[in-house]
C-alpha cells in the first residue's frame, strides 16, 4: 500500500456492494478510509478488518445521512482524527419494492428523496466546509454515485428512485460549477445492473439475469468495475475533470 497520504476519505453507505469495493480500493491507494454505515454494523466491521487485514487503514461510523443531526455527528467524528478530509463518496442510498407510481405512497417516496437525495446534499455541504480553499482545507473531490435509472426512469419499476438519481446528477452538475475555485472537483458515476445486494431490497434477487439480454455487453457488473470508475475520478488522473458523469452500464 502507498504512503502518499495523510489524508481521510469518507465512503456512504459503505457496509457492502459498491461502497465496501470503493473503500477497499481507496485504502489500497493509501486513504485513511471511513466506512459509513446505516444499520449493518457486523457488514461495516469486516469490511473495516479485511481493509486492515492488507495494511490499510480505515474506520467505521454509523449515521443515517438523511438525518441532518447524524450527518452532522459523522462529520464530528472525522473530525477528531486530525488529519485533512479530501475525498468524499456519496454512495448511499435505498430502494423499495418494484411498484408503479399509481401504487405509491407518500411515506415510501419522501424516504428515498430524503436518504437518496438530502443526504447526498447534507454530506457534500459538511465535506465542503472541510475541503474548501478559503476554509483552510486542501480543496478535494466528491463522487456522487447515480444510476442508470436517472436516465431510463425505471418505469412500472422504481420512478421514485429514478428520479431521486436525477437530482443526483444535477447536484453533481450544478455543485461541481459552485465549488471548483474552492479546489474541489464533483463528478458523478452511474451504474448500470451491478450484481449488489439492492435488486433482492427491490424484490427481485435475479433481475439482472432477466436483464441480461438487454445490456450490450451481455452480462451484469460487479462493484469492483464501478469503484474503479469512482476512484478514476476522486484520482488525480482526472485533475481537469469535474461536472463529468460516467456511466458504467455495459453499454445501456
Amino acid at each position: 500500500m502507498g504512503q502518499k497520504h495523510q489524508e481521510i476519505a469518507l465512503v456512504t453507505g459503505a457496509s457492502r456492494g459498491i461502497g465496501a469495493a470503493t473503500a477497499t480500493r481507496l485504502a489500497e491507494q493509501g486513504f485513511v478510509v471511513c466506512v459509513n454505515y446505516h444499520s449493518r454494523k457486523d457488514a461495516a466491521d469486516a469490511v473495516v478488518s479485511s481493509i486492515k487485514a492488507t495494511g490499510g487503514h480505515a474506520f467505521a461510523v454509523q449515521a443515517d445521512i438523511s438525518q441532518e443531526e447524524e450527518v452532522m455527528a459523522l462529520f464530528a467524528c472525522i473530525d477528531t482524527f486530525g488529519i485533512p478530509l479530501t475525498r468524499l463518496v456519496n454512495n448511499a442510498g435505498i430502494l423499495f419494492t418494484q411498484s408503479k407510481l399509481v401504487d405509491m405512497n407518500a411515506d415510501r417516496i419522501n424516504k428515498v428523496l430524503l436518504a437518496n437525495v438530502t443526504g447526498s446534499f447534507l454530506c457534500a455541504r459538511e465535506a465542503i466546509k472541510r475541503m474548501a480553499i478559503s476554509s483552510g482545507g486542501k480543496g478535494g473531490a466528491i463522487v456522487n454515485v447515480s444510476s442508470g435509472a436517472s436516465r431510463s426512469g425505471s418505469p412500472k419499476e422504481y420512478v421514485d428512485y429514478a428520479a431521486s438519481k436525477g437530482a443526483v446528477d444535477t447536484l453533481t452538475i450544478g455543485l461541481s460549477k459552485e465549488v471548483a475555485e474552492e479546489g474541489i472537483r464533483v463528478n458523478g458515476v452511474r451504474p448500470g445492473l451491478i450484481h449488489t445486494d439492492i435488486h433482492a431490497d427491490g424484490g427481485e434477487p435475479d433481475r439482472i439475469a432477466r436483464l441480461t439480454p438487454r445490456i450490450p455487453l451481455q452480462r451484469g457488473g460487479s462493484p469492483e468495475e464501478v469503484a474503479a470508475a469512482i476512484c478514476f475520478l476522486l484520482s488525480n488522473d482526472a485533475s481537469f475533470s469535474t461536472g463529468t458523469i460516467i456511466d458504467v452500464t455495459g453499454g445501456v
